[in-house]
């Protein structure tokens, strides 16, 4: 429908809910939410009943709530969907990720001792892209080259601009029929497996510099990482990792004395250059290697230095909560029957679904589904990943939250207090939509936005 009409038809459905008489318990529900922009609705009920007696003893059903549907958080960890929500994701990330290098939840502090670095393993070339460089805080020209050559398809490559951090020019090739599509959206599909490989590397390599076999290394430390994948403006991925050297019964135990930081940077380093994953050859054309790219960086973590504990957990759990919405494409699934022009895509992004697309439809390539994850421009693994013992968990996290929110409602008498191992509970729960309608979205965000400092809450 027209703007105009979408708007009265929005401040009408307001208006409906605000003269509701359950408007009150609507707004606690909203509340309780945190802001989701696309709240799950629950029907159903709970039961309590004592196990000797079978008697019941306190019931919750939907049935009198508001729409009679009880409104809980989506929990989805992008923020271009649910800004409340991918919030409680970025902050809950921050935890875990900080506790593994300066102690707490479960981890003893001792492992700030450990060594630890932070490194960043990046993919390779593909093509010429415009950048924003910088030099002794000037910006520098983008490909400012004498005698540029120019290119089969007639494009001179070079770029004198000094671009600005938000021009849209940025990531885009000089030639997008030079640029290497298919390189790219392979590399993104084949990046997990990369990252796997190398970290059995970095192992292979700690076990040779400490004198010992693979088998035995298991015995004297464990290698601990978290790390988080990062889309460049180009459309690949690149990994942000704190690797950790751990004694062999995890955090709560320092790893033997000839694993210092010195030797994880040279196990990283020779894992780097040693590990390569192989695309199926199809049609006419044969098997593809692809490795890392050749910029890395590796630096320590410090508690007070340029890169310290609360920069580096900040860092991860920022790109923890983000997709591939830089390079411009959708946050959602991609069918091979849209049509992309619909979606206003930047060219750049538009090619590389098309590719996954395309290579997606041939047979030798299936398993990489590349028109399945077309929308992360062939990307599939994980965005943020942990070895087992590098500190908490996030369900731990969450649990610790829904165990203080229970005991929340029981201080305060909105939840009967039973003793949980004399009572059966009979939970029945059944999905009925998502979301808001258009009223109910303009009051939710008037209800949880936070009011502006110095203003009236």
């Amino acid at each position: 429908m027209p703007a105009t009409h979408a708007n009265a038809h929005a401040i009408t459905g307001m208006i409906t809910r605000l003269n509701r008489p359950d408007y009150d318990r609507w707004a606690s529900q909203i509340r309780a939410t945190g802001g989701c922009r696309q709240p799950i609705h629950l029907r159903g009920k709970v039961e309590h009943y004592d196990q000797a007696t079978g008697q019941l003893l306190h019931r919750y059903t939907t049935k009198h709530e508001p729409d009679g549907i009880l409104r809980v958080p989506c929990k989805t960890r992008r923020a271009s969907r649910c800004p409340a929500c991918a919030e409680t994701y970025r902050s809950d990330t921050y935890h875990l990720i900080r506790a593994g290098l300066v102690g707490g939840k479960g981890v003893p502090e001792t492992v700030t001792q450990h060594p630890t670095l932070f490194a960043t393993l990046t993919a390779p070339s593909f093509g010429t892209v415009h950048a924003r460089r910088e030099h002794g805080g000037k910006v520098q020209p983008c490909h400012a080259r004498r005698n540029a050559a120019t290119c089969p398809h007639g494009r001179v490559m070079s770029c004198t601009q000094r671009h600005h951090k938000d021009d849209p020019r940025l990531g885009e090739p000089l030639c997008p029929d030079c640029y290497d599509y298919t390189g790219s959206v392979m590399f993104n599909a084949l990046a997990p497996l990369l990252w796997k490989r190398f970290a059995d590397a970095v192992r292979r390599r700690l076990a040779k510099l400490g004198g010992l076999t693979l088998k035995e290394l298991r015995h004297h430390l464990t290698l601990s990482f978290a790390k988080v994948a990062e889309y460049q403006r180009r459309g690949v991925v690149h990994f942000h990792a704190v690797i950790r050297l751990d004694g062999p019964d995890g955090p709560a135990f320092p790893p033997p004395a000839w694993a210092t930081a010195e030797v994880l940077t040279r196990a990283i380093q020779h894992a780097v250059t040693a590990v390569k994953a192989t695309a199926p050859a199809y049609h006419d054309q044969p098997e593809r290697v692809l490795r890392w790219g050749d910029q890395i960086d590796i630096r320590s973590i410090t508690l007070d230095g340029d890169l310290t504990d609360q920069a580096v957990a900040g860092y991860i759990a920022k790109y923890a909560t983000k997709a591939a919405e830089c390079v411009g494409t959708l946050d959602r699934r991609i069918n091979p029957l849209d049509n992309l022009e619909a979606f206003g895509l930047r060219a750049h992004a538009r090619r590389l679904i098309t590719t996954c697309l395309a290579l997606g439809a041939i047979r030798e390539l299936a398993e990489l589904r590349l028109a399945d994850w077309a929308h992360m421009l062939g990307f599939r693994g994980h965005f943020s990943t942990r070895s087992r013992r590098y500190s908490t968990t996030l369900g731990q996290l969450r649990a610790a939250r829904e165990h203080h929110a229970r005991d929340t409602e029981i201080t305060t008498g909105r939840l009967p207090l039973f003793e949980e191992d004399s009572v059966l509970v009979v939970s029945e729960w059944e999905y009925a939509g998502k979301g808001h309608s258009a009223g109910d979205l303009l009051l939710a965000a008037a209800l949880t936005s936070k009011p502006a400092p110095g203003g009236r809450p």
